[in-house]
């Protein structure tokens, strides 16, 4: 594989990825807005929910890329689903606690005093439901994740653009399983 198609296949998938991030991200905005509004409390993240995205995105291909433990692939799929999106849900909490450490850092003489401090004071509810949303964002994409890998290259796409089989239609189903794209 040359260089280019590395980097056009990354694009692609970095593509994807942030597409699915951002409308999670999206609606978590959304919703942070309608909620502050009803305390007349103005809210402005547009920027900071891009790059959130793209990091979250570009954090979760890598982690793909890594193998999973031998123990895990020789188990049923909804534990690999289960194991990586608890990884990915610390990894997340772990991220927006240092952002939040680093931002408050010279109002609190540092960052530990500061990452102290969040504790005491009620941006921690921000950050937890930041936390819980993201992680059901990620818990969506891993079991997408084995789904995609279970239907092979493109039988995401073949199983949406396909009509829905009947509960009995046999045929359907082994045909959709044979097709490619």
């Amino acid at each position: 594989m040359t260089l280019q198609q590395k980097l056009k296949t990354e694009i692609k998938e970095l593509s994807l990825s942030a597409l699915y991030f951002a409308v999670w991200i999206g609606m978590l905005m959304v919703l942070k807005k309608l909620i502050l509004a009803e305390y007349q409390i103005q809210f402005h993240g547009l920027s900071m929910a891009l790059i959130g995205t793209l990091v979250l995105a570009k954090v979760v291909i890598v982690l793909e890329h890594l193998p999973l433990e031998r123990w895990v692939r020789e188990r049923p799929a909804w534990l690999a689903v289960l194991m990586r999106t608890a990884t990915y849900s610390f990894g997340v909490l772990l991220v927006l606690l240092l952002e939040k450490g680093f931002e408050g850092r010279h109002e609190h003489g540092g960052f530990g005093p500061s990452l102290i401090s969040l504790f005491r004071h009620r941006d921690v509810y921000h950050v937890w439901a930041n936390a819980i949303c993201l992680s059901g964002a990620l818990l969506g994409y891993n079991v997408l994740f084995v789904v995609r890998r279970w239907l092979g290259k493109g039988g995401l796409i073949r199983l949406f653009m396909s009509p829905l089989p009947e509960e009995s239609d046999a045929k359907r189903l082994e045909a959709f399983s044979k097709s490619s794209w």
